[in-house]
């Protein structure tokens, strides 16, 4: 059976996903990409780093896959809009995945590790599909680390509640931290580590973030989980979905994710 997907894929969660571009989050394996180069791009979701990848490999072939039919339908709708020619979407499996080996020379995977119980498994995959000298670069975010202000009481519930849906649900939410070693144990031999960093803090950013969750507390699949697993009730995610307001609207809000990433060869 897939695994299960903490969030689902309700409008306020692909908000999220849309908003992610090469720069902001995949800036560690920019410097790697050259011009025909080939990509694989794992978990690309509706596409938008995908789209950037392909942009600055071109003529090189990219492909974005996703376990999620309807994403990558939509996905594929945005490119042939777009009238980039040198990328294509498909399901696939991220521990079967469907490219002979030795096929790619780079493979991405951004915030996926975190949501698959068998994360050095899928780098081993990953590691059959690349080509000998091409690269796997994966990025995840570290919830355990997320910082925030104000310290509201409904956003300290949040992480508490977060953390133990995710965990009961499918993957590791701290994975950031944990890269360097799923890396080294799917047997890769050069393992580069680097950190980087999202920040919310101006007006536009609170709006955004703040709505996202406010509405993903009370109408994703996080929310159908947290009750499922009996982790908190009703109530609670009203208090969340409180907090986020709150927080959008407080003009000193700020908020930070820490974020792992490595380039992995050999």
């Amino acid at each position: 059976m897939p695994d299960d997907y903490t969030h689902g894929h309700h409008e306020s969660v692909l908000r999220s996903h849309r908003w992610r571009t090469a720069e902001n989050s995949a800036a560690y394996l920019l410097p790697e990409l050259v011009s025909g180069a080939s990509v694989l791009d794992v978990g690309a979701g509706p596409g938008t780093i995908t789209l950037d990848l392909a942009v600055r490999v071109a003529p090189g072939q990219v492909r974005g896959v996703d376990a999620a039919a309807d994403v990558i339908a939509q996905a594929e709708a945005d490119r042939v809009a777009s009238g980039v020619d040198n990328l294509t979407f498909a399901v696939d499996d991220a521990y079967a995945l469907s490219s002979p080996d030795d096929s790619w020379d780079v493979v991405h995977a951004h915030q996926v590790l975190q949501h698959v119980t068998r994360p050095v498994d899928a780098l081993r995959e990953f590691r059959r599909v690349v080509k000998p000298g091409g690269v796997v670069a994966v990025r995840d975010v570290d919830y355990e680390g997320v910082i925030w202000w104000p310290r509201l009481p409904g956003l300290d519930e949040w992480i508490e509640i977060y953390l133990a849906v995710h965990r009961a649900t499918s993957g590791e939410p701290a994975a950031g931290r944990e890269l360097k070693a799923w890396a080294r144990a799917a047997g890769f031999t050069d393992v580069r580590s680097s950190a980087s960093l999202w920040l919310f803090e101006t007006p536009e950013d609170r709006a955004w973030w703040g709505g996202m969750w406010a509405d993903r507390a009370l109408q994703s699949s996080f929310a159908d989980n947290a009750l499922r697993h009996g982790i908190t009730d009703r109530d609670g995610l009203e208090r969340i979905s409180a907090a986020w307001r709150a927080w959008e609207a407080d003009p000193d809000a700020w908020l930070l994710m820490p974020h792992g990433e490595v380039l992995a060869r050999g």
